[in-house]
């Protein structure tokens, strides 16, 4: 079991625990669960999913990276494929605080990048802020994504934002976790053919600016990110902060990162460059490279 976890573990109940143990135990663990984990966890606890999904919160939380708040939020994002996705607040010291990262973004970030194409429910432990409820309501789901908090019936989205603006208006047709495919070429070394791939299915209908990363570790592990735009535009995801996400989940260290190569259009709206320098500095690397994203 990954040393996070242990202090919300044992503070879970026996059931759960005894249910849980084999799942965390696995090395191969990195904060998700597929369907058979989930309908056997059911099974043994005798718990609901919405009730599992909420008792599963601690150790989401456990993922937390917090040095600034001190304050840790979890959050489960269940895909219709019927996997659930661990999401936790990151915080990064030394950086703009624009750079931060909430749960509900982590979470459904997490479940983007492992392929999932639409989610159900967001489960999380505190209510969700505004910028976070403007962030879902650009998922394919909309407003009818629903939110599962402690103490509380479920509710939509457009529960918790009524009068919603969205993508749809602005006549935005391919939303968030759609399948997309940009058309841009890889080229270059492993990394920079990885942050290519990742540009291709990144999410920017506003400003054109497709972006993706790629980050090698100190272990050898190779992570990448993409860009996630938004409709109002400030809760937008940088790419970098899309990978660090994948990085935490995977229980890897975000001051592990080794080298990155930043994949981005040439003479784009919006440049990823500064900010994503920046980010890594502070986090210990000083090697990232630019590709120039080119089509085929």
């Amino acid at each position: 079991m990954h040393p996070r976890f242990t202090s919300a573990f044992e503070a879970l109940p026996a059931a759960l625990q005894s249910a849980l143990r084999p799942v965390l135990d696995d090395a191969q663990f990195q904060a998700a669960l597929t369907p058979e984990q989930v309908a056997s966890l059911m099974q043994q606890t005798q718990l609901d999913a919405d009730a599992l999904a909420l008792a599963l919160l601690p150790l989401a939380a456990a993922c937390a990276v917090a040095p600034v708040s001190r304050f840790n939020v979890g959050a489960v994002a269940r895909g219709v494929s019927g996997h659930w996705y661990f999401g936790a607040n990151m915080e990064f010291a030394g950086v703009a605080m624009q750079q931060t990262v909430h749960a509900e973004q982590s979470a459904i970030a997490h479940a983007w990048l492992r392929g999932e194409r639409r989610l159900e429910i967001v489960t999380v432990n505190y209510t969700p802020c505004g910028h976070c409820r403007q962030f879902m309501n650009e998922l394919n789901s909309g407003t009818d994504l629903r939110i599962s908090l402690p103490g509380r019936s479920v509710s939509t989205l457009g529960d918790y934002l009524p009068d919603a603006f969205g993508p749809r208006d602005l006549n935005i047709t391919t939303l968030l976790l759609d399948k997309v495919d940009h058309g841009y070429q890889a080229q270059g070394d492993a990394l920079a053919q990885a942050a290519t791939e990742a540009a291709n299915q990144s999410h920017a209908p506003y400003s054109g600016s497709h972006s993706g990363i790629a980050l090698r570790t100190t272990t050898g592990a190779l992570v990448t990110g993409r860009y996630a735009e938004n409709a109002a535009f400030n809760p937008s995801l940088p790419p970098l902060q899309a990978a660090l996400i994948l990085l935490n989940m995977q229980g890897e260290a975000c001051e592990n990162i080794a080298a990155a190569a930043l994949a981005e259009v040439e003479n784009a709206t919006l440049d990823q460059f500064a900010a994503t320098q920046a980010t890594l500095a502070a986090l210990g690397c000083d090697r990232l490279t630019r590709v120039t994203l080119r089509k085929a």
